[in-house]
């Protein structure tokens, strides 16, 4: 399982939108911007701001610290998209203010907290299709665009590579009536693949749909598929509520992105662990 392309956005509107309700849109502490990252010239920038609306400045003996705990803040959870050579970028700098404003707002329950609602993320989801079927019964707040197991089935070599395998183990099977005979799954699982393979192979030379028919009749579960998934921070924190203590070790991993997502444990995560 992986997750590639990973993209959050929308913070800025999101966190404007928050403060509607008592329009206290002066008292917002956030910055938000497109700016140069190279060299930390945006981390020092940010940190001496707000440096400075805490009344501390160049000089000050307590300048230092806090002007390292502003930029490693940002540097660790507000850089939201950036080029290859990370120079240049898109950053949401959530300000203590609003950051409590905002955990107060998701304490109180989901009719205040529209505004995770607000913020969107898209990723790229490699997985088996049995946790697609499970993440399917998300419905409300999803989008997705998937491969096509059925169009591209056949173009493509099928080796092991194509399925979920990372906790796989190595179960022996025995026949109690036959001791020199022992199966075990890894062995099984090769023979399979390679069956599965030779039916594409037979389709390919023959463009018989009876081949076809049974590949597809015949794909393990495990099949893995990628689909491009649009999400808000409020399904995000929905799903962590319910899986993080799942059986299977897809959702593990599925909760693990998403603490790694910018304020991903400040917002989403947040009383929840």
């Amino acid at each position: 399982m992986k997750f590639t392309n990973t993209r959050a956005f929308n913070f800025e509107n999101a966190f404007r939108g928050l403060r509607n309700p008592l329009e206290s849109w002066q008292k917002s502490d956030s910055e938000f911007g497109v700016d140069n990252l190279n060299y930390n010239y945006l981390y020092m920038n940010i940190a001496h701001l707000y440096c400075g609306r805490d009344g501390i400045y160049l000089g000050d003996e307590r300048y230092d610290k806090l002007n390292s705990k502003y930029a490693t803040w940002l540097k660790d959870q507000g850089i939201l998209a950036h080029d290859q050579s990370f120079t240049y970028g898109e950053y949401a700098y959530i300000g203590p203010s609003d950051l409590a404003l905002a955990q107060r707002m998701i304490k109180a329950g989901t009719s205040d907290r529209k505004f995770l609602r607000q913020i969107m993320v898209s990723v790229d989801i490699t997985a088996p299709l049995y946790w697609w079927k499970e993440f399917d019964t998300y419905k409300v707040g999803t989008v997705a665009n998937s491969t096509s197991t059925m169009h591209k089935l056949s173009s493509t070599p099928i080796t092991k590579e194509c399925f979920e395998t990372d906790d796989m183990v190595d179960v022996c099977i025995e026949d109690n009536n036959d001791p020199t005979f022992i199966v075990t799954s890894q062995y099984a699982f090769m023979l399979y693949i390679n069956w599965l393979e030779e039916l594409r192979q037979r389709y390919n030379e023959t463009k018989d749909k009876t081949y076809w028919k049974e590949l597809i009749r015949l794909l393990p579960e495990s099949w893995l598929q990628t689909r491009t998934v649009t999400l808000n921070y409020e399904v995000l924190r929905n799903i962590y509520s319910q899986r993080k203590t799942h059986r299977l070790t897809e959702w593990h991993r599925f909760c693990d992105w998403i603490k790694t997502l910018p304020y991903g444990n400040e917002l989403i995560t947040y009383g929840l662990d």
